[in-house]
């Protein structure tokens, strides 16, 4: 054997080997894979995760008519991804803490938040931010991963004071590839934090595919890596993301760490109303994932088993739609604020510098 050479050794010892699973229990055509869980065996609960669903979309359109009109800044829409949002949301309490994206307007609204609150705050004014209900949940995140570690925070604090919370941070599966975002998981996972990360991976970060972020098969295994219980879900069966949310909350309380969550879905629309995906995927692309989308898929699940009418859907059409109209009608009579309320809420106490300015503006009449 020459000098340096390895002795030829074919069983070298594993160290670890680690697998990712994948939930399902829908198909796209609504016929069940997989026995169902217990938390999907009443019906109404289904009718009203359904209903959640079909409110998400309602709003969408209709914010989305009002930015297209001019009377509302840009938005991001949750087309296809409404599963990952009511999934989630459902399966939190009301004293647990949700850490959102720009795309969670849906989860904050099964919350407690008004329409007419996010369409507030998407007009531009905080006011929309100043939630009546679900107080302790974030405001919406615009920066991409920033959040990640005021979550890994917040779980923090609930662990030192012996607070039966949870923290749920939803991410993009662009947000996997930024360094606050695996600090913040690497930091939950060494205190054993209660904090469940959802990455809700709709195959594109603005106009960068999944291809191009990540070389790993999938996303949840960067939070396996770091010791994070990890899975995927099928993003668009919302009994899969529910059931799911249910275990990963319950292991967070039970003192059993953080899970991350890889709810594979799709982003049928464009990744705001700023934006045009017409420039970099096809239509065939996007018409194949349609087949695939939420709504319908427990629409037929539904009407199959015979808990859901033609009449039931119309009527719920019509009821959301209503509800949008009127949310639209408050968020548009809301009085604007003065321009130097935008001093408000910068500084317990203002500096001098800003005094002066605020005093300027409210001489010119912007007080």
């Amino acid at each position: 054997m020459a000098s340096g050479d390895q002795p030829a050794i074919t069983d070298w010892p594993i160290v670890v080997r680690l697998a990712i699973e994948r939930r399902a229990y829908l198909s796209p055509q609504g016929d069940v894979l997989a026995p169902l869980p217990s938390s999907a065996s009443d019906p109404k609960l289904l009718i009203e995760l359904y209903r959640g669903m079909v409110t998400i979309r309602a709003l969408d359109v209709k914010a989305v008519a009002l930015q297209r009109t001019g009377r509302l800044g840009t938005y991001a829409v949750a087309l296809g991804q409404e599963a990952v949002l009511v999934g989630l949301a459902s399966a939190m309490r009301g004293d647990d803490v949700l850490f959102p994206t720009y795309r969670e307007n849906g989860a904050l609204m099964w919350r407690g938040v008004t329409p007419e609150e996010l369409l507030t705050y998407w007009g531009g004014d905080e006011r929309g931010s100043d939630f009546k209900a679900s107080r302790g949940d974030f405001p919406i995140s615009i920066p991409v991963g920033s959040h990640a570690p005021h979550a890994a925070g917040a779980a923090y604090a609930f662990k030192l004071r012996g607070e039966d919370r949870v923290a749920v941070c939803v991410l993009g599966d662009g947000a996997m590839s930024k360094g606050d975002v695996h600090e913040a998981i690497n930091f939950t996972a060494i205190h054993r934090l209660p904090l469940v990360f959802v990455v809700s991976n709709n195959r594109w970060a603005i106009s960068v595919p999944e291809r191009l972020q990540s070389a790993t098969p999938t996303l949840a295994q960067k939070a396996l890596a770091m010791g994070v219980r990890a899975w995927q879900v099928d993003g668009n069966d919302v009994i899969a993301v529910r059931a799911s949310m249910i275990e990963a909350v319950a292991r967070a309380r039970a003192g059993e760490g953080a899970s991350c969550i890889e709810a594979l879905t799709y982003r049928l629309g464009d990744h705001t109303t700023a934006d045009d995906a017409r420039r970099y995927r096809s239509d065939e692309e996007v018409q194949a994932a349609w087949k695939n989308e939420p709504i319908a898929r427990l629409r037929r699940y539904l009407v199959d088993t015979g808990v859901w009418t033609k009449l039931q859907e119309e009527q719920l059409l019509a009821e959301v739609q209503a509800r949008m109209d009127l949310a639209a009608e408050h968020y548009l009579a809301l009085a604007p604020r003065a321009p130097a309320s935008m001093f408000g809420h910068l500084y317990k106490t203002l500096p001098a510098a800003y005094q002066a300015q605020r005093r300027e503006l409210e001489e010119a009449g912007g007080g």
